[in-house]
């Protein structure tokens, strides 16, 4: 990551639909060369937080900066800047690949766009597919071609709105892998996910939960104040017993995810608290009893906000 202006300034921002507030009083800064995530269920605001950085809406209050200029104001200026890689990236299904790519450098009116396409495809490895239809590609494939038209203008920034979402996971390890090639290369690039593992990959992340900024961070800081507080107990059952684990002396909160259970404790008393809770489960006669420590993941961070033990 290089340092210097941000690529990208949010600063007191909101955005309304109606009465509804998507984003409310929203700042951030991205700087040049960064990965930086936005991070946060449905309803977050992730996405009109990415269209307002691309300048498609208008802010309510508050401003914005992309390289420096309002992307509204300057919206023409700031398109061959930034790259904007939708949920819905519309593709041409009956074109090929390269009539894909030709079309979308045409838009940007880029002339002589032949040797970024063929690095492109070169990169994404849709080089032997270049002659097939785009509706006759998977679903990975779409995203990597979808990927390529965005970047066929070089754009300084990426701005990224839930791109692996329905992608299988080999396809959202290849995306990512793609990501990582643009970045070293000095993109900018900023990633809209409900995909916390995917979030971990980034220099930074904003967590937003209901149009609010919850925080501001990279992943080692956000997951640090849980070091040594959080173990997860399996048992045998369709579910994790959380209301006995709630009942345990030592046990501050207990989340579910999947078939086990994440426990909040205090650390200075782990060895305690996991000897009660053995003892707890073997006393209500369930089998199958593991419980571990292991290190917080954002997923772990966002709960621990929302439910206030952090704020």
């Amino acid at each position: 990551m290089t340092t210097g202006p941000a690529a990208i300034a949010f600063d007191q921002v909101t955005r309304r639909y109606g009465t509804v507030t998507a984003i409310d009083r929203l700042s951030f800064d991205v700087a040049p060369g960064e990965m930086f995530g936005l991070i946060g269920p449905d309803g977050a605001g992730k996405t009109t937080t990415i269209r307002v950085a691309g300048g498609l809406l208008r802010p309510d209050g508050g401003r914005v900066a992309v390289l420096g200029k309002d992307p509204v104001a300057s919206h023409r200026e700031i398109t061959g800047e930034v790259g904007y890689l939708s949920q819905r990236f519309s593709l041409y299904g009956d074109l090929t690949i390269d009539e894909n790519i030709a079309f979308f450098a045409e838009i940007h009116g880029v002339k002589r766009f032949e040797a970024a396409r063929d690095r492109l495809l070169d990169m994404t490895q849709l080089t032997p597919f270049r002659a097939r239809r785009a509706d006759r590609l998977s679903g990975g494939m779409k995203q990597k071609l979808a990927l390529a038209c965005t970047l066929v203008h070089e754009p300084k920034i990426l701005l990224l709105d839930e791109p692996t979402t329905g992608v299988d996971p080999v396809s959202r390890r290849e995306f990512w892998k793609l990501l990582s090639e643009f970045l070293s290369r000095g993109l900018t690039i900023v990633m809209a996910t409900p995909y916390l593992d995917e979030a971990e990959r980034c220099a930074r992340v904003a967590l937003l939960h209901e149009g609010h900024l919850l925080a501001l961070d990279t992943p080692q800081r956000l997951q640090a104040p849980l070091a040594g507080q959080l173990l997860e107990v399996t048992a045998a059952g369709p579910r994790p017993p959380v209301e006995i684990l709630a009942r345990v002396p030592g046990v501050n909160d207990v989340q579910t995810f999947g078939d086990r259970a994440h426990v909040r404790i205090d650390p200075v008393a782990r060895a305690q608290v996991i000897a009660a809770i053995e003892a707890a489960l073997r006393g209500a006669s369930i089998q199958d009893v593991s419980v571990r420590p292991i290190a917080a993941s954002l997923e772990d961070v966002f709960i621990d906000l929302i439910t206030g033990s952090r704020r």
